[in-house]
């Protein structure tokens, strides 16, 4: 442990931010800030279970060619590590989306999943030794105050709903802290098309049994808006689950968890601009809290 922990230290030291490392940042906020209207969407036609099962079920088929390609340079022996990114990664937070959302707005789920970043430091600092300095847990801390004041005041703006269904988002946000600091931790030496590749495979075998038992057939034979919804999970899958995990195991292991994970705090941005598409209104106090949560991300990525 003491090895690893500093090893983590020393590649975080080592982390260059620039400007392509900004720009993956930025169009990752944009697709996966869009992904909350997508899961919205596919909830239409399909069950949450169903949701999160076709997601990763047509995620994994997608990455098959790459598992093809690469294997001869992937260490089997590492299948472990692989499971638990992709489980604790993609697995578990793409069943507790869909279940959060029947009960609160898309734009509210984009607003909690801001909280990324902060678990994503906290686990890195408690499990792996992270170095830090006060200017990014200041920025953490920003970004965090913009995101609780949209959530506080979210009512006003029909951002609402039933709030106790946003725990399914904390707790999706913080299995996604943790899989930063294992992708860092673990795979540094892995190309980020195999990781992403191998960890859906392995995930996606289990996700297509899900699937199975839920008798998706039928919803496909008998619903009238099923190929609207299942349009919007190809999209979610391809766009926002197989180009981006890539990207973002690419933008991890150029930088460091913590900048990565900053790419939630974005999102909301473009979560809230689909709810104005989607006929929710945004009052002023929204605009708000996402100058906060923007002047979080740059005090984070300050030196």
């Amino acid at each position: 442990m003491f090895y690893l922990c500093a090893t983590f230290s020393k590649m975080t030291d080592r982390a260059k931010i620039d400007t392509q490392s900004w720009v993956i940042m930025i169009f990752l906020s944009m697709v996966w800030g869009s992904s909350f209207i997508l899961i919205k969407k596919v909830l239409i036609a399909f069950e949450p279970v169903q949701v999160a099962a076709l997601r990763i079920g047509i995620s994994a088929f997608a990455f098959l060619p790459f598992v093809w390609i690469n294997r001869k340079q992937i260490d089997w022996s590492r299948w472990k590590m692989f499971l638990a990114i992709g489980m604790v990664g993609n697995g578990i937070p793409a069943f507790l989306f869909p279940f959060a959302e029947t009960h609160i707005s898309s734009a509210m789920a984009g607003l909690l999943n801001s909280l990324s970043p902060i678990w994503t430091l906290i686990i890195g600092i408690v499990l792996f030794g992270l170095r830090f300095k006060i200017t990014k847990i200041a920025g953490i801390l920003i970004g965090f105050i913009g995101a609780a004041l949209l959530i506080l005041f979210g009512n006003s703006g029909g951002l609402g709903g039933d709030l106790s269904y946003g725990l399914f988002v904390i707790l999706a946000t913080f299995f996604y802290g943790l899989s930063a600091n294992l992708v860092q931790t673990y795979t540094y030496d892995v190309k980020p098309i195999i990781t992403a590749s191998v960890t859906f495979m392995l995930i996606g075998i289990p996700a297509f049994f899900v699937l199975w038992q839920t008798d998706v057939s039928s919803v496909i034979v008998s619903n009238p808006d099923v190929w609207y919804s299942l349009g919007a999970a190809t999209v979610l899958a391809l766009l926002g689950t197989v180009l981006s995990t890539v990207l973002f195991y690419k933008l991890i292991l150029q930088t460091n968890a913590v900048f990565g994970s900053t790419v939630t705090y974005l999102m909301p941005f473009f979560a809230i601009l689909w709810g104005i598409a989607d006929g929710e209104h945004i009052g002023i106090i929204h605009f708000a809290g996402l100058i906060l949560i923007l002047a979080g991300v740059y005090f984070t990525k300050s030196k």
